[in-house]
């Protein structure tokens, strides 16, 4: 199970920083990937961090302001989010992916097999 959360309300230009949690599963074998979904738009992806942690991957219109980070001894994925801007507002959640090696990320959801419920982040401006 996959436990979001750290969302919330901010004004632009602030920051934020998410965290994901696992419970009941070894999170050092998954590869983490963060993503989010805007009201009426698709689901699309933010960020992706190896299982080893050693690699991480953004979507263009997060690189240079968003950090995703992992600590496997304590199963936690983190995004911290800064410089946030109106259209970063959205659903964010965070999920697993199994049987990836050791450096693999994935940016689509299809890879996936475990998702968190989902943290609101709302960016006011």
């Amino acid at each position: 199970q996959l436990q979001a959360s750290g969302g919330g309300l901010v004004q632009a230009g602030g920051s934020l920083r998410l965290s994901c949690a696992a419970s009941g599963r070894t999170f050092s074998i998954y590869a983490v990937g963060w993503f989010r979904q805007a009201p009426g738009k698709e689901r699309e992806f933010v960020a992706a961090i190896s299982r080893s942690g050693g690699n991480t991957n953004y979507a263009d219109s997060v690189k240079g302001r968003f950090t995703i980070s992992r600590d496997n001894t304590k199963n936690t994925v983190s995004l911290q989010m800064t410089s946030l801007k109106p259209e970063d507002t959205a659903v964010y959640y965070c999920a697993a992916a199994g049987g990836f090696g050791y450096s693999r990320t994935a940016d689509t959801t299809q890879w996936y097999d475990y998702w968190g419920q989902g943290t609101l982040v709302t960016v006011s401006s």
